[in-house]
C-alpha cells in the first residue's frame, strides 16, 4: 500500500485492547471526529467485523454528506480499518494501527485518498474543503487528542 495521504500518532495510557474498543465502535469514532459526525449499521450489522458496513453522516459548518463504510480489518487490540465509498466511488481508507506498549499504547491515524482525479473537485465543492490532506492531519491530530482524552479517563 502507498504512504498515507495524512497521518498521527499519540500515545495513551491504556491497554491496546481498550482503545481498540473504542476506535473499532462507528458510534464513539463520531463522537471524537471533525467531520464524521453520526453512523448507522447496515444490513444487519451490530458489530465491528470484517465485511461488516455502516453509513456514515458527516458534517462541516452547514454542509452535510454521507458516505457508506466497509470494515476491511478488525484485529482486537491491532488494527481497525475501513474503506469509504460515496456513490460508489471509492473515497478514502481510514486505519486505525494500534501498539501495545506494556500498560500503554501508541496508536496511529491514518488515512488515503482514494478518490480518483476528476472526482476531487466536486467532492471538494460539497464539503468546503481544498486542501484534503491537510484538513486530515488537523482533523486526525483532534481526534487522538479526544481519543487519548476519553482512552484516559479525563
Amino acid at each position: 500500500m502507498n504512504q498515507p495521504n495524512a497521518t498521527g500518532r499519540i500515545e495513551i495510557n491504556a491497554s491496546a485492547d481498550d482503545v481498540y474498543a473504542l476506535v473499532s465502535d462507528p458510534g464513539v469514532l463520531a463522537e471524537l471526529a471533525e467531520e464524521y459526525s453520526s453512523f448507522r449499521w447496515l444490513h444487519g450489522a451490530t458489530t465491528a467485523a470484517v465485511g461488516a458496513r455502516f453509513r456514515g453522516g458527516n458534517r462541516r459548518g452547514l454542509r452535510r454528506w454521507s458516505t457508506l463504510s466497509t470494515i476491511t480489518d478488525a484485529s482486537a487490540g491491532e488494527r481497525f480499518a475501513f474503506e469509504v465509498t460515496a456513490a460508489r466511488l471509492p473515497i478514502s481508507r481510514w486505519q486505525y494501527e494500534i501498539e501495545a506498549a506494556g500498560d500503554t499504547c501508541v496508536v496511529t491515524e491514518s488515512t488515503w485518498d482514494r478518490r480518483p482525479g476528476w472526482l476531487k473537485l466536486p467532492t471538494s465543492t460539497a464539503t468546503g474543503v481544498f486542501d484534503r490532506d491537510e484538513q486530515n492531519r488537523r482533523n486526525i491530530d483532534t481526534t487522538l487528542r479526544r481519543l487519548k482524552d476519553k482512552a484516559e479517563g479525563a
